[in-house]
């Protein structure tokens, strides 16, 4: 890697060019993963990635006529200390915000990187050129937000938060839900099974820990592997198999820590018992309120659901435990 002190004004035109090059085709693949879900938002991409084409064109024509038709081979990644460009775009179904801020401080850090290499350099011409670059940039960055501002009208804001709710509970709230209902529920018969066959605390909590953990680990490979998100719009299958898998395990957990209460504490297995029917209670109760704000469940409907199931699971630990 060669440093940016070194750098000749032809090469620093051809890192340029090549920038605007790799810059237009990340706003492109942006457009791309929005058209469906934000296709407004996407529109201003495309504009954005037409602009960095026009840059590079402009950049092209001085370069040819101060130096010839042939580009050397070098890039921004070949100079030390240029900025580099995190592959986030390579992830699709990428949260809105995430690529505007991606965006936003891509034109930022080249604004940025272009000033302070001018500040930097005693050679007149460099300078100069380095100062057109950040200038050019600052462009690109004030054109966004105008783009912005006319295309995203009122209506058009309040569809794309429409969608982008969808997509948060597509993303989020299903994973994370299935799992902390798979935790709460499903751990439930083997910890109080243990809990009523030893009257142990210690021995209880390792039975609810193994649970917790077992289960969180199945339903974070079950999801993960049930759907790759192309289609359906659901974000990375490992990042749902990984909310699912901890809030899994979350909910398995929740009841098992009571049983922490040393065995020597006076009536330390009814005490552990208490906090943890308790903590059950809330544990289902929470349940019902997600499935009723996110997912449109009568929250009547939703507590019939989850807290007979609950109970019925829990009172067939109970039993075989006391068998």
């Amino acid at each position: 890697m060669k440093a940016f002190a070194e750098l000749t004004p032809r090469e620093i035109l051809a890192v340029a060019i090549s920038s605007e090059e790799e810059d237009a085709r990340i706003y492109m693949t942006f457009a791309d993963d929005l058209r469906e879900r934000y296709p407004t938002s996407a529109k201003v991409f495309d504009e954005m990635a037409e602009e960095e084409t026009n840059h590079r064109r402009m950049l092209l024509e001085i370069y040819e006529q101060r130096f010839g038709p042939k580009l050397p081979p070098i890039r921004r990644d070949d100079v030390k200390g240029f900025l580099k460009r995190r592959p986030i775009w390579l992830t699709s179904n990428l949260p809105l915000d995430t690529i505007r801020k991606e965006a936003e401080a891509m034109e930022f850090q080249a604004a940025r990187f272009y000033q302070k290499a001018a500040t930097q350099t005693t050679d007149v011409e460099i300078r100069k050129l380095l100062g057109d670059l950040a200038e050019v940039e600052q462009t690109h960055e004030t054109h966004a937000h105008e783009l912005e501002k006319s295309l995203l009208t009122e209506n058009v804001r309040e569809e794309e938060d429409r969608t982008r709710h969808r997509m948060f509970v597509l993303q989020y709230v299903q994973p994370g839900l299935a799992g902390l209902m798979d935790g709460s529920v499903s751990t439930l018969a083997p910890l109080f099974a243990a809990a009523f066959a030893t009257h142990h605390n210690w021995e209880t909590f390792l039975v609810g820990l193994a649970a917790a953990i077992g289960a969180g680990i199945s339903m974070g490979f079950a999801e993960a592997l049930s759907d790759d998100g192309s289609l359906t719009g659901r974000g990375s299958p490992w990042l749902r198999g990984g909310i699912c898998g901890l809030m899994t395990a979350l909910g398995g957990l929740g009841h098992t820590l009571p049983y922490l209460v040393p065995d020597s504490w006076p009536n330390a297995f009814w005490y552990a018992t208490g906090i943890a029917g308790v903590v059950v209670f809330f544990e289902l109760w929470a349940i019902a309120w997600i499935r009723t704000r996110y997912m449109d469940t009568p929250f009547l409907q939703a507590v019939f659901q989850i807290v007979l199931g609950g109970v019925i699971v829990l009172a067939a630990g109970i039993l075989i435990g006391g068998s």
